[in-house]
C-alpha cells in the first residue's frame, strides 16, 4: 500500500502538535502541494480526532497514519480512527505484529542493521531510518550494500530540502519531513509553502517524478 503512495511522492509529512481544528485546512495544504502520506504523531494533541478528520476528507488522495506508536492497543485505536500507517520511533516486535495483524502499514524506526533486519522479519514495510541527522548518508550506504535491494529506507530526523539529495544518492526511497514542514502554530498557507519547497528539491533530483 505504502510503496502506491510513495511512488506518486516519497515525501511524508510529521504533523507533531497539529490539533484537530487545524487538520483539515493543513492536510489539504499539503496535498495541493503534492504530498500523498501524512503522519500524525500520537503525542500531538487529540492526534486521534486528527486523524479521523484527515482520513474521513483526504482518503481518496493521502495515506493517513499515526507516530509515535508504542503498543498494540494504540495501534488499535488508529485503526478505528481511519489510520492506516503505523509510524514508530522505535523497533518493537509486538507492535509490528499488531499493525500487520489488522493489515496497517508498518515503518519502525531503526538505527543498526539488527534492528533493521528483524524488522524486515516482522513483516516491517518500510524501515525508518532515525535519526537520520545523527546515522547520515555514509551509513544508509552502507546498509544498502548488506539488506535487500527492494528494503524500502525512509531517513527522517533532521531533512531539509538541502540535504534530501545526499540521502537520495545512497539510496532513501523516500523522506519523513518534521520540523522543517510544520512546527505547532504554523498556518496552512505557510505549511504549504513548505511543502512546496520540498517538492521542488524533489523533483530537481528526480526530473520525471510526478
Amino acid at each position: 500500500m505504502i510503496q502506491h503512495y510513495l511512488t506518486q511522492m516519497p515525501l511524508i509529512a510529521i504533523l507533531r502538535g497539529l490539533t484537530p481544528p487545524e487538520a483539515l485546512p493543513v492536510g489539504r495544504a499539503l496535498v495541493a502541494a503534492g504530498f500523498r502520506i501524512i503522519e500524525v504523531p500520537l503525542n500531538s494533541p487529540q492526534a486521534l480526532d486528527s486523524i479521523a478528520a484527515l482520513y474521513t476528507n483526504l482518503e481518496g488522495d493521502c495515506l493517513i497514519g499515526a507516530g509515535t506508536v508504542m503498543t498494540p492497543k494504540q495501534v488499535e485505536e488508529i485503526a478505528r480512527a481511519g489510520g492506516r500507517l503505523i509510524v514508530m520511533p522505535h523497533s518493537d516486535p509486538v507492535v509490528v505484529q499488531a499493525a500487520k495483524a489488522v493489515n496497517l502499514c508498518c515503518a519502525p524506526g531503526v538505527a543498526t542493521p539488527t534492528e533493521g533486519f528483524a524488522a524486515l522479519a516482522q513483516g516491517a514495510d518500510v524501515l525508518k531510518l532515525f535519526p537520520a541527522e545523527q546515522l547520515g548518508p555514509p551509513v544508509l550506504k552502507a546498509w544498502r550494500a548488506v539488506f535487500p535491494e527492494r528494503t524500502v529506507f525512509i531517513p527522517v530526523g533532521g531533512i531539509t530540502p538541502d540535504n534530501l539529495g545526499s540521502f537520495h544518492a545512497v539510496g532513501a526511497s523516500g523522506f519523513g519531513l518534521g520540523s522543517a514542514l510544520y512546527k505547532p502554530g504554523m498556518s496552512a498557507a505557510d505549511v504549504g509553502l513548505r511543502a512546496a519547497a520540498f517538492v521542488r528539491a524533489w523533483r530537481k533530483l528526480d526530473p520525471a517524478a510526478p
